[in-house]
């Protein structure tokens, strides 16, 4: 009888030692990595903390204070019992060599439900070394070093105030995500960093990007197949390559893209503004009902682009067309300055030529020494009203 007593008194001591600890590590539903030892480096005290909150039954949030910490590679996966955030309002620091990765990600949130990042923090991917690795300017089957944020199959999230800075390769990518919204972001990189889109989209429905800054060394923002229902609002991009849906007709079995709304955004100092694009000779698919409009052009090198005979590096054959088709589109309201003459440059398919294609009140205006302001069309018959201060379509 003594035994069992001294049995269960230790039994109920350990569990005060264990809910006292996890009291400590968390409070009001509060996991702080610093409780759980994360000092410097706090990949395991985030995976564990992650963990913990994950499994509550009520929403929680894992808070990375303010400091500077390294963090390797890491996945934060659900499902998760109830929502969940991640507040990060320190710098996070990248292992510098991207050969310390596998996988194609520094940071991944997969498969969770009622995500919530937030924080004044940044993901300082380093990744000055990747660039200078990097053979993707000449190679469209370049080495794929780590993006720094993934988001996988999340669903009813929300990404506010955080940056991402320096990313090895595109700074956030969205797959199979339904329902996610980026507002007050930053994603920040020089012109001249390699293959660093700001938010890759593919395969997704329903994502919001409000009130965001991206200048990077690529797209601001790209929209791969299988995108349906994107808004984009307030968007300032530059430098980079733009805003684009595609490239698309590169992989067989793409899914048609449909639902694109771009508007109210400011274009700076870019490779090219808005713009659509696939590759000939290659593969179908479909991309349709998709707008751009009240968007202002600052030096912009190719404002208003269809481009379907997208082939960088040459790596392609020029002989047949591009097999996308692409259909309900409209630029309206595009103003400010080109750094080219050729202002909206249409570049449709022979063998799918472009159907139902608007431009209105297109008011660019190009005042270098190449001539007046201009306007190239082909495959394409487009509707024009209002304001057109480039003759040519």
């Amino acid at each position: 009888m003594g035994l069992k007593v001294v049995s269960s008194e230790i039994i109920s001591f350990s569990l005060l030692l264990l809910l006292a600890s996890t009291a400590k590590a968390q409070s009001n539903g509060v996991f702080d990595v610093t409780k759980y030892g994360g000092k410097e480096d706090i990949t395991e005290a985030l995976n564990n903390a992650w963990k913990d909150a994950c499994a509550s039954t009520n929403p929680s949030k894992v808070l990375i204070p303010s400091g500077t910490y390294s963090l390797r590679q890491v996945t934060l996966a659900g499902p998760c019992k109830a929502a969940i955030e991640l507040q990060v309002d320190g710098i996070l620091k990248a292992p510098v060599d991207p050969d310390q990765f596998s996988g194609g990600h520094w940071v991944d949130f997969s498969h969770v439900d009622q995500l919530t990042l937030s924080g004044s923090g940044t993901f300082d991917g380093q990744g000055n070394v990747a660039w200078s690795k990097s053979t993707c300017s000449k190679d469209k089957n370049c080495e794929g070093f780590p993006m720094n944020i993934r988001f996988d199959f999340v669903t009813n999230g929300l990404v506010r105030d955080i940056t991402t800075r320096d990313s090895k390769n595109f700074h956030v990518n969205v797959l199979g995500c339904k329902n996610l919204t980026f507002q007050h972001f930053t994603v920040s990189a020089p012109a001249e960093s390699i293959n660093t889109d700001g938010i890759h989209i593919g395969r997704s429905t329903g994502i919001y990007i409000i009130d965001t800054n991206i200048g990077t060394g690529d797209d601001c923002i790209s929209v791969g197949d299988g995108t349906e229902e994107l808004h984009v609002t307030g968007v300032t991009c530059g430098p980079g390559h733009g805003i684009s849906v595609g490239s698309l007709g590169r992989y067989p079995d793409e899914k048609p893209v449909s639902g694109i709304f771009v508007k109210n955004c400011t274009i700076s100092n870019t490779a090219n503004g808005v713009r659509i694009k696939s590759w000939p000779d290659l593969y179908g698919g479909d991309a349709s009902n998709m707008h751009f409009e009240d968007i202002v052009m600052n030096n912009v090198q190719n404002p208003v682009v269809v481009d379907q005979e997208y082939c960088p590096w040459n790596q392609c054959s020029l002989k047949a067309p591009s097999k996308v088709k692409i259909s309900d589109v409209s630029f309206k309201n595009i103003r400010g300055t080109s750094a080219t003459p050729v202002v909206v440059k249409l570049a449709c398919s022979s063998g799918i030529p472009c159907d139902k294609v608007e431009l209105a009140d297109i008011n660019l205006a190009y005042s270098g020494s190449e001539g007046p302001a201009k306007s190239q069309c082909s495959n394409v018959k487009p509707v024009i009203s209002g304001i057109m201060s480039a003759s040519g379509c």
